[in-house]
């Protein structure tokens, strides 16, 4: 319980998109280009909800680390069970969500 208060405290309902909608945070759907023409799409969420829905991914993972603060055409690469990938951000969207996000608490 004190661990689940100590989240809730630090919670801030994310209801509408950031004032440049041209990078990626927190709540952006991002369009990714892998070298080979594969595409994957996948929202930045919290650590609580990256398992909610398909395309979520937390924000504290390898690639949302690696996406957050980036701008469309920028090139990531994160480490992946096969070696290094490199992705390019071909679109970046915030779509208004079903419910509010909530965004946990800044790490100190």
């Amino acid at each position: 319980m004190r661990f689940l208060r100590q989240r809730l405290e630090g919670m801030v309902i994310v209801a509408a998109p950031p004032s440049d909608p041209r990078r990626v945070f927190f709540g952006a759907w991002v369009s990714l280009e892998a070298g080979d023409g594969e595409r994957l799409r996948h929202r930045i969420v919290g650590p609580d909800e990256f398992d909610l829905a398909p395309g979520y991914i937390s924000m504290d993972s390898p690639l949302g680390r690696a996406l957050l603060r980036k701008a469309l055409d920028d090139e990531v690469t994160v480490e992946a069970p096969g070696g290094p990938r490199t992705l390019t951000i071909v679109a970046i969207e915030y779509q208004p969500p079903e419910r509010p996000f909530t965004r946990p608490p800044a790490r100190s």
